[in-house]
């Protein structure tokens, strides 16, 4: 029994082991993959030029091609077009990278691509260029790393919305766990605002939808039909030509139609004004919001940027918030769901055991292994610098039954013994000796299975990282450890239940 409590205390040391690990491995949704494209948004100014627009767009698309020709394939460029709204001061390129195996190493990947493609950007003055991955699942958000929702709750107003941001990104410019961290918008720009002098207009006969139709046309454009040309049904668009509304004074050139057929100048009933404000207003669970992307520094996990971004989100002033969206939801979601699924299949197959054995005592000898197998699990993901994902968590769901296996061909032979009629202690020694060798051909058969997996490089080799590198962590230490710990907690257990005398 001496021997046994030091052997117990060692197993608890074990399990303080386990769970530093788990509180300490960086968490995240889903490992970022190479999907051998990725994006670059161009941002200028408010009132920029498209021709200001264009030199910035030439100078990024000549480093692709320059600086980094042995892995692109291709730029496809859109002016006018980006994630946060369009205007002229915006663009967005699509670079198209060779295939994985024409891109050997870490150096080469997407990401390492990214990184260096930020730092060179950071010496463009003129324009924001942000370059940045796609996310591991399409549809959940624009870009990988975080998505967040910055909140006005309290409605305090649009331009105290905007202050906020500002600072916020300021903060997140100075913390070394954040990079790439920016507003999926456009920024405020001015805007021309005409003012109807309604009253004026109807004592003139002017109607105000004569007057939305004119503007609509002058300065945008209206559909009017379908026309058929050669076999094509094309669509005919009426609008101003160039020399009519290029300028704010050319409204004045413009006339509406009265109710009595005269023709009235925009000039009696309009004025014009210049103002400030956002091209695009945005609302998020009923509060007046803006979005914020962003991603973790090398060696930082998205969990750790998502707990910074709500520390520095905590220092603005009362009244702003946050709501996570997009895969930054999903994983906010699925860490709270984790120790619910682990506790699930821990009874699962405690529950499957107890009806094998008929007994209620004898699966803790077979239970009590599973910490082994974790650990091993922990410690390899840890060493190889990977996170807790929800591959990862995959594996280790694999790991509790792998783990189980290993003690059930130990307990299996040694209970089947001791119900015949063999001491407890010569059961469980000669159910050892008997089955290591089905213990360690299988563990092996399983190891070698997913070390493809673990060694994987391409499409998808981030994932199988994950996934692999769990596994065989953790039935490593599953199969090293069980064949010591799985006799001495059989006996123990053994010995504090023992066998009931079955009655005729």
């Amino acid at each position: 029994m001496v021997k046994s409590g030091r052997w117990f205390v060692l197993y608890l040391a074990i399990i303080g082991v386990m769970a530093f690990l788990f509180r300490t491995l960086p968490t995240s949704f889903l490992p970022q993959e190479d999907r051998g494209v990725f994006m670059t948004q161009i941002q200028l100014p408010p009132s920029s030029t498209q021709q200001q627009t264009l030199k910035v767009v030439e100078k990024v698309e000549a480093y692709y091609m320059t600086q980094e020709k042995e892995n692109v394939v291709s730029v496809f460029t859109a002016v006018g077009n980006g994630p946060g709204g369009n205007g002229q001061n915006v663009a967005q390129l699509f670079v198209r990278l060779k295939d994985w195996d024409e891109r050997p190493g870490a150096k080469n990947s997407a990401g390492a691509i990214v990184e260096r493609a930020t730092r060179a950007f950071r010496r463009i003055n003129e324009a924001m260029v942000f370059a940045s991955t796609p996310p591991a699942i399409s549809g959940l958000g624009n870009a990988s790393g975080f998505d967040m929702e910055l909140q006005d709750r309290a409605g305090l107003g649009h331009d105290a919305l905007m202050a906020a941001r500002d600072t916020l990104l300021a903060q997140a410019a100075g913390d070394a766990r954040l990079t790439r961290v920016r507003h999926n918008g456009l920024d405020d720009s001015p805007q021309m605002q005409i003012t109807i002098d309604q009253r004026k207009a109807e004592s003139l006969g002017v109607s105000i939808s004569n007057i939305n139709s004119t503007l609509k046309i002058g300065w945008g454009s209206t559909y009017v039909n379908d026309f058929l040309d050669r076999g094509r049904v094309k669509k005919v668009y009426l609008q101003a030509a160039a020399p009519y509304s290029m300028l704010p004074d050319d409204l004045n050139k413009w006339y509406v139609r009265n109710d009595s057929g005269g023709m009235v100048p925009f000039s009696v009933f309009a004025q014009t004004s210049w103002m400030t404000g956002s091209p695009r207003l945005e609302r998020y669970n009923g509060f007046s919001a803006l979005e914020i992307l962003g991603e973790s520094a090398p060696g930082v996990s998205t969990g750790t940027a998502m707990d910074v971004m709500e520390q520095l989100v905590a220092k603005l002033p009362e009244g702003f918030g946050l709501e996570w969206t997009g895969m930054s939801l999903q994983e906010r979601m699925t860490g709270a769901q984790a120790p619910a699924l682990y506790a699930i299949s821990l009874l699962v197959v405690f529950l499957c055991l107890a009806a094998l054995y008929e007994s209620w005592s004898v699966p803790f000898s077979v239970m009590l292994v599973v910490p082994l197998g974790v650990l091993g699990a922990l410690i390899a993901t840890w060493a190889r610098g990977l996170e807790n994902d929800v591959y990862f968590q995959v594996g280790l769901l694999t790991v509790i039954g792998l783990s189980a296996k290993n003690a059930i061909l130990i307990v299996e032979f040694a209970n089947d013994m001791n119900h015949k009629g063999v001491d407890i202690v010569k059961a469980t020694l000669e159910a050892s000796r008997q089955r290591l060798r089905p213990i360690l051909m299988t563990s092996l058969a399983f190891v070698f299975g997913v070390l493809p997996m673990a060694t994987s490089t391409g499409a998808g080799s981030a994932s199988q990282h994950a996934v692999g590198t769990g596994v065989i962590g953790g039935m490593v230490a599953a199969t090293v450890l069980a064949i010591f710990f799985v006799p001495l907690f059989f006996v123990v257990v053994r010995r504090r239940f023992p066998l009931r005398e079955k009655t005729e």
